[in-house]
């Protein structure tokens, strides 16, 4: 049943080993990329348009979890986590100084998730800010601070803010990479449906483009914060792959197609919470139900593309979803 699909979709991916022969074999198959590579001469910010537009397409992917340096006495490191799926990233929006991309999950059976969104900003003069506790701020970032950089905002499956970074593209011959500053993040699924043992991330993310797609590598810090202190438990490596794959994913590019309307109203409700700067959800980052119910509703409208039905259900949905106020939050970065 379509529904249940969905829910079963917020594990996000297939698990599996991480074999290095699967990987190999991955890679073997890869298609390489037909875009023109940064050459002398290029300049710099067409190139890092040229890097970040390469991350669309159909994508072969493995997600590596593992928990490396201990930094909390006692603690002992969780095993590491593995998965691999199919993902299309699709462009939502090109515009000069803005790049919007989409992910979407294409399921073993042929069914589609919306899953996390990307968009890049070109020197971007403020951004939002996560501050731990399901609340979020905006950054106002200096001339000095934003010459040059791209700021990364990543949204959740339902469109809700996760986190931001900012950083440089540096161009090489074959390869182009990002890295953003440090920055706090909230759990991701992986980790909050199965542990309470800590409350966020501080994280810093690399994204490079290579020959075959791009890998998405992640330096992070599990930080207990109770009572305003905060404690750090034990770092980890996160190592993403996406390798590029020759098929279209056509079931992608049809839901992408048909729920796109939807999806806009839903990015025009988060922007408009946005625009204050201080946001606060309203629900525990371990409560899927929201989200589950918004993925069910871009599913409704496939069937009856009624926008005006959409505004009124989403009236309501946001009205579970965000406070009115705002709470304080300490130990911001």
């Amino acid at each position: 049943m379509r529904i249940v699909a969905l829910a079963l979709a917020t594990t996000i991916l297939v698990g599996c080993g991480h074999a290095g022969g699967a990987r190999s074999e991955r890679l073997a198959q890869g298609v390489p990329r037909s875009e023109a590579w940064c050459g002398p001469g290029a300049a710099a910010f067409d190139c890092d348009r040229r890097a970040i537009l390469a991350m669309a397409g159909s994508y072969r992917v493995s997600f590596h979890f593992d928990e490396t340096t201990v930094l909390e006495p006692g603690y002992l490191p969780r095993p590491a986590k593995d998965v691999t799926g199919t993902e299309a990233v699709v462009v939502v929006s090109d515009e000069p100084r803005r790049i919007e991309l989409q992910h979407l999950l294409v399921l073993p059976a042929g069914m589609v998730v919306k899953h996390w969104r990307q968009v890049w900003v070109y020197e971007a003069p403020d951004h939002f800010r996560f501050l731990g506790a399901q609340q979020f701020d905006r950054r106002t970032r200096s001339e000095q601070e934003r010459t040059g950089t791209w700021t990364q905002l990543v949204y959740e499956v339902s469109d809700a803010p996760r986190y931001a970074g900012s950083g440089t593209w540096v161009h090489q011959k074959s390869s182009s990479t990002w890295t953003s500053e440090s920055t706090l993040r909230p759990l991701p699924r992986r980790e909050y449906s199965s542990r309470k043992d800590y409350d966020l991330l501080i994280a810093e993310n690399r994204h490079t483009i290579t020959p075959l797609g791009w890998t998405h590598e992640q330096d992070n810090t599990k930080v207990i914060r109770r009572d305003g202190v905060e404690r750090p438990l034990v770092r980890e490596f996160g190592f993403n792959e996406y390798t590029r794959i020759a098929d279209p994913l056509s079931a992608a590019q049809r839901y992408w197609k048909e729920t796109a309307p939807f999806w806009a109203v839903v990015r025009a409700r988060w922007d408009k919470q946005l625009a204050d700067g201080a946001l606060s959800l309203a629900y525990p980052v371990n409560e899927e139900t929201l989200l589950i119910d918004v993925l069910k509703r871009a599913e409704a409208f496939r069937s009856k593309p009624d926008l005006a039905e959409a505004e009124r259900w989403l009236d309501t949905h946001f009205g579970k979803m965000v406070r009115a106020e705002p709470a304080a939050v300490s130990d911001a970065r």
